[in-house]
């Protein structure tokens, strides 16, 4: 009975209290349907939700929307890859929810990445992928000065700036536009330390694609373009230059050498083979565009577990040459990259990457440009036609015969006795050859988190082997050239006979040469740990060994870099930043007891936008302030190994003996030894600003840098007594010193604007990078004060300053005495500096900053309008205040050179007066073509680099389509050079000339 009547109170209880248990549940739990977008708006597909209550979590991945049931006041956090992870807390009010994602924004520094908003200064980047949307381009640094302050071809103008792809020492081309994800720029020295010694002058860091967590994508892209010639020389026809050089032999006090009629002859164009006036450059003999086609296929995605990303590259450029085995020439590139990215289980993950290149290209065995800015125009005929020999001219007809090159049918190679290899006969015939290049790198890295040991530590290391090969192959033929005798007797033009230079011969051997290896290996492991406290407190450590190593072809010794680092952070709320790196550097160019250095940096950084005497101020988004100084210690300039020791080298054709009767050899001494010889070190101290106004509707970011390197290495005999070196027989015991300084500073800055008006999203942004040099000390002894290199630029100009030309004999006479050769009326007069009456080096002085290192002002502009699915992008650089020298062939003319058309105004006595080029001559003119402001000229320009028009399909209209995205888009290169001296910036000599591109190009998404 008793139990029974407690079934019953408990049946009750039960009855009693459910619905309220009911009713509990109902309000501890909440069905939550929401959806994840990107600032754009656009889903966010495979991201992961953790819900967690205390000590409860679970774990949901979902496709842009979901729907869950989580208790009241959990906390729910989403992460996807490539956003900012961000958190939410569900209440009672929850059933519906938005949540938007800020895109990831990490940058790669050195040894990990860290978000923008966190970047200490010295530090700019690019992200590729976006570049290449409006801005198609097939090398990977190209144009990118326009998007960063502090590049132009070097840092800061330190030069020499260290290249890493994936953080191994690679060439930039080795890896293309389409395959990198982002380009770092690590500038000042905080941010190369970790590095070591050979990071001393910048570090360039391209990061490539990476798989991600999604269905897998496939992109295509298909373009083929034209490659046109912006400019070639202007040399002087067959005609001109005889009445030219006749000028020059009257001014030598010479008879002419060519007659009147011998250059109407050449001048009336009325048999060409007889009197050749050949154009190198004419279409006879060149294409009126080069073509070039190239396509790439990506395919990317993943899971939790794999992630993946694959591209296969292809590309075909073709050559300006048109005739002879010269049309064949071309180059093809063909490249696959694979990176794999794997979690092995919950706390090891692991990478993999690899990248192999196939390089081949077609040439001829000849220099065909060198030829055609050295060769006169009259000196041949390329080809003779065989109709033109008499038919009774058995000797000849019987070389035709036997000739193994009849060109065409109807030709025969033209030459004379001095020009047995010409270019147009070893086109003809001469052979060809191959280039070959295999590249093959391979990389991986595993990543431990070691939480269970500490929490907030992991483990990452990385090993990387590279091996790269080339050679050539050639078929070298031989081939004979042949010599016209020529009459007109029956009233035409006949050759008479041919007289024939060498022997027709195919050997058909192949020869290789010029082959070539490079290995490298590297390595680097490091521990990471990570802090977080609440209130703000964030701190992170790494610990790092890391070096590299790459053995060359024919040099003895590897090119090597190892060193340890020590890297300490912290930030308060995002607020203010403090970092410590500490590298200890090891080099073998060195004594043992002087091969290890420290290299510790220290920046600072204070967000001042999150003050309360800035926190209200609207406009304001965000105002960082950083600082930052430290002392890398580098052997990039130390040109050698063993430096540190004396060297005695043994010779030939010496003058003493140690014994009696006659002895060709002797034992030299070439320096002495220093082993306290050590590292140069780069000090500097750095400011940055960073600032967004407006709701990013203006950001700027910008360095002040100030660096010195002290104690470059050199061996200086005004150091040591005069006796330490000699000149018979050639001794020296000079050692070398650490000693010479340089000194560079200036700025940077990047300025964006971006505004939406009406449809059309506007952005613009302008880069620009000011510095100077100077050499603050060097070991120098001259005479003269202006001559003294310590005080001026590093890269400066010297030479003479110019006072025209001389008009006469006794213009000669009442002038200092010039003493570069024989001086006469028409050649170029030199100031004469100290005044003792005799012009000599001594007379040179600072002309200018030259423009081999960058010019001291360098910037960019890009400028993007799209509206709807249709864009519009510009870029354009410019250049100021920097100076080249007109020293190459095509300006500095003698002897039996050709002549260009810078000759057309040169000195004679009835021109004297508005003459602008020093009297010819058939002999040297050591006197006119020298280093001095006569030949100087301003590098200032500016150029439209690129422009692309660019068309995305709408989406309606493909959404029934395999295609996820189509787009067409147009494009032009190297367009435009605006400059008081375009024409001779735009001319290459001895080599193929600057092109213009312009392009036709395809993309699609499946």
């Amino acid at each position: 009975m008793r139990y029974i009547q407690l079934k019953i109170v408990l049946c009750f209880l039960i009855i009693a209290f459910s619905p309220t248990v009911l009713i509990a549940q109902v309000v501890r739990n909440i069905d939550v349907n929401g959806s994840v977008r990107s600032a754009k708006g656009e889903p966010v597909m495979g991201a992961t939700l953790v819900s967690k209550k205390g000590n409860i979590s679970t774990t949901t991945d979902f496709a842009g929307k979901f729907t869950i049931n989580v208790p009241i006041n959990s906390n729910l956090l989403i992460n996807a890859t490539g956003f900012v992870s961000k958190s939410v807390v569900v209440t009672p009010k929850s059933n519906e929810i938005e949540i938007l994602l800020d895109k990831d924004q990490s940058v790669q520094v050195a040894f990990r990445k860290v978000q923008e908003k966190d970047l200490l200064g010295d530090v700019s980047y690019v992200n590729i992928p976006e570049i290449l949307k409006n801005n198609y381009t097939t090398y990977s640094l190209d144009g990118l000065q326009t998007f960063v302050g502090g590049f132009n071809g070097n840092i800061w103008g330190a030069g020499g700036y260290l290249v890493l792809v994936d953080g191994i020492p690679r060439d930039a081309t080795s890896i293309l536009p389409v395959e990198i994800e982002q380009v770092s720029f690590l500038k000042g020295v905080a941010a190369v330390a970790l590095y070591g010694s050979r990071a001393a002058k910048g570090v360039v860091y391209i990061t490539s694609k990476k798989g991600v967590i999604q269905k897998q994508q496939i992109a295509v892209r298909f373009d083929a373009g034209i490659n046109l010639a912006k400019s070639f020389p202007k040399y002087l026809g067959s005609a001109e230059y005889m009445s030219y050089y006749n000028q020059a032999r009257s001014n030598d006090g010479l008879s002419p050498l060519y007659s009147q009629e011998t250059i109407y002859n050449y001048a009336s164009g009325s048999n060409p083979y007889r009197f050749p006036n050949v154009d190198y450059y004419s279409s006879d003999y060149l294409k009126d565009f080069a073509k070039r086609y190239d396509a790439n296929v990506e395919i990317k995605g993943g899971n939790k577990i794999a992630r993946y990303y694959t591209v296969v590259n292809f590309s075909n450029t073709g050559d300006l040459l048109n005739f002879g085995e010269a049309k064949k020439n071309n180059t093809n590139r063909f490249n696959i990259r694979g990176n794999v990215d794997l979690a092995i289980n919950d706390f090891i993950s692991c990478t993999i990457g690899t990248n192999a290149i196939y390089y081949n290209g077609r040439g001829v065995n000849t220099n065909y440009w060198n030829s055609a800015a050295n060769t006169r125009p009259n000196r041949f005929s390329p080809l003779l036609p065989t109709d033109m020999i008499e038919e009774s001219d058995q000797g000849s007809q019987g070389i035709i015969k036997d000739s193994n090159y009849l060109i065409d049918g109807k030709y025969l190679l033209g030459g004379t006795q001095l020009d047995l290899n010409n270019s147009f006969a070893a086109i003809y015939a001469g052979g060809y050859n191959t280039y070959t290049n295999r590249q093959f790198q391979f990389n991986t890295g595993v990543n431990a988190n070691l939480n269970s040991l500490l929490d907030g530590l992991s483990f990452k290391s990385k090993f990387a082997v590279d091996y790269e090969t080339s050679y050539s192959q050639s078929y070298n033929n031989n081939y004979a050239v042949y010599e016209a005798a020529w009459n007109n007797y029956a009233g035409n033009d006949q050759i008479t006979s041919l007289t024939k230079y060498g022997d027709d011969s195919k050997s058909g051997i192949q020869n290789i040469s010029n082959s070539a290896y490079k290995q490298t290996i590297a390595f680097s492991g490091q521990f990471d740990y990570e802090k977080k406290i609440e209130g703000g407190h964030n701190f992170s450590a790494m610990l790092i060994a890391n070096g590299f190593q790459q053995a060359l072809s024919q040099v003895y010794h590897k090119v090597s870099n190892a060193n340890l680092g020590l890297n300490l952070s912290y930030n308060f709320a995002g607020k203010y930043y403090a970092e410590f790196n500490e590298a200890v550097v090891h080099s073998a160019k060195f004594a043992k007891g002087k091969r290890l250095a420290t290299s510790p940096t220290l920046s600072l950084g204070w967000r001042l936008s999150q003050e309360n005497f800035l926190k209200d101020w609207s406009s304001l988004d965000n105002l960082k302030l950083t600082v930052s100084a430290g002392i890398l210690n580098t052997d990039l300039d130390v040109s050698n190994y063993y430096l540190y020791q004396s060297i005695y080298t043994q010779t030939d054709g010496a003058w003493f003996s140690w014994r009696d009767g006659s002895l060709n050899r002797s034992t030299d001494s070439r320096r002495g030894e220093n082993l306290d010889l050590s590292y140069a070190t780069r000090n500097e101290v750095n400011v940055g600003l960073e600032a967004s106004f407006l709701k990013k509707l203006i950001t700027f970011n910008g360095t002040f840098f100030a660096n010195k390197i002290k104690g470059n290495p050199i061996q200086a005999s005004v150091l040591y007594p005069n006796y330490f070196s000699t000149g018979f027989p050639n001794t020296s015991f000079i050692p070398y010193v650490n000693y010479n300084n340089d000194d560079r500073i200036g700025f940077d800055f990047n300025v964006r604007f971006n505004k939406r008006v009406g449809q059309v999203d506007l952005s613009l942004g302008v880069t620009g990078n000011y510095y100077d040099s100077k050499a603050s000390k060097r070991a120098e002894q001259f005479e003269n004060d202006y001559q003294n290199r310590q005080g001026k630029p590093i890269d400066a100009l010297w030479g003479l300053k110019s006072e025209g030309f001389f008009m006469n004999d006794s213009d000669i006479v009442g002038h200092a005495s010039q003493t570069f050769g024989t001086v006469k009326p028409g050649d170029i007069k030199y100031h004469d500096q100290n005044g003792d009456g005799v012009i000599n080096s001594q007379d040179e002085v600072y002309l200018g900053k030259a423009g081999w290192s960058g010019s001291p002002f360098t910037g960019g502009i890009n400028f993007t309008a799209k509206w709807k699915t249709l864009t519009f992008f510009a870029l354009a650089t410019t250049q100021i205040g920097a100076y080249g020298m007109k020293n190459n062939s095509y300006f500095w003319i003698d002897g039996e050179d050709k002549y260009s058309v810078m000759v057309r105004n040169s000195w004679t006595v009835e021109n004297q007066a508005t003459a602008t080029y020093p009297r010819l001559t058939t002999n040297t003119s050591d006197n006119n073509y020298r280093s001095s402001d006569f030949w100087i000229y301003s590098t200032n320009r500016i150029d439209l680099a690129n422009v692309q028009i660019s068309y995305d399909f709408p989406k309606k209209l493909i959404q029934n389509s395999f295609l996820s995205e189509l787009g067409v888009y147009v494009n032009g290169s190297n367009l435009l050079t605006i400059s008081p001296e375009r024409e001779t910036m735009e001319l290459n000599i001895g080599g193929s000339p600057q092109t213009r591109f312009f392009n036709l190009g395809l993309k699609a998404l499946f």
